[in-house]
């Protein structure tokens, strides 16, 4: 059965393509690209000759018909965009959707994807995370949007490009603080590769006086605030228990302070709060 395979491309270094995906393209019946100037560059490197039509923001609902028809009719398709995995903050994710609703198999070949690359070398913390791909060019849905996130304590990933930058920083920095912390992320798989780790009031001072080149990636700290206070909550129940099991209110805030890292003086100040209330 004819299927839609998702294939990964290089995010810089065009190395980086998979043998698989080498395959796919070369056994696939046609290429649907979100620049066919950009996809041709890769097929003539890697020697592959494969009709191409163009699918991207402006054409997507004419040409994903189109495309959808010519699978069901017998033929498979490899779905690629110019960089990276195709249906993240991509026009893809739509042709992806219209094929599973015609019932066509969708069939992955990972590849790089600049969003997990970045945050994979950026050092910040990557346990719990969310992506929130690029933000409007207009300020105030950009603003509307950060606004949404001003609580968000998980690590926020964002795409950007040169020359929104310091517009987007600035934003940021209203919302969340100039001392949060930052990794600027750019030139991914490329010879000027680059993470600097800042916070965005410092970023924003680097980048006024050295524009930036190439794509970019953002990755901000969360909100420590609510967790600090749930960690003071849990702190201060530790004492608690401490308490009942036989120890002075002060010990006990120091026991809570030693298991938790909150500082004895916060825990102290709150079970005396609640002890004269």
């Amino acid at each position: 059965m004819s299927k839609l395979f998702v294939v990964g491309t290089p995010i810089g270094n065009l190395s980086d393509l998979s043998p698989r995906a080498v395959e796919t393209l070369c056994e696939c019946d046609f290429i649907a690209a979100e620049d066919t100037r950009v996809t041709m560059k890769l097929l003539n490197h890697f020697q592959i000759k494969k009709p191409i039509v163009s699918y991207f923001e402006h054409n997507k609902f004419e040409r994903g018909d189109m495309i959808v028809a010519r699978i069901l009719s017998g033929e498979s398709c490899a779905l690629v965009t110019d960089a990276g995995m195709p249906a993240i903050s991509d026009p893809g994710e739509d042709l992806v959707r219209q094929c599973h609703e015609a019932g066509i198999p969708v069939v992955s070949v990972p590849g790089p994807c600049a969003f997990s690359t970045a945050l994979a070398i950026s050092g910040m913390e990557a346990g719990r995370f969310t992506f929130e791909g690029f933000l409007s060019a207009n300020k105030n849905a950009r603003k509307k949007h950060l606004a949404s996130l001003e609580k968000e304590e998980r690590t926020m990933v964002f795409y950007e490009a040169p020359h929104k930058l310091l517009a987007t920083l600035g934003d940021m920095a209203e919302t969340f603080g100039a001392d949060r912390k930052i990794a600027v992320v750019r030139e991914l798989t490329k010879i000027h590769e680059e993470v600097f780790r800042t916070t965005i009031g410092e970023a924003i001072e680097k980048y006024e006086n050295e524009p930036p080149r190439g794509e970019i990636v953002l990755i901000i700290s969360g909100n420590k605030e609510k967790q600090v206070e749930l960690q003071l909550e849990d702190a201060v129940e530790i004492a608690k228990e401490k308490i009942k099991e036989g120890n002075s209110l002060n010990e006990s805030a120091k026991l809570a302070a030693k298991e938790t890292g909150i500082k004895k003086n916060l825990i102290y100040k709150v079970l005396t709060q609640e002890e004269n209330e």
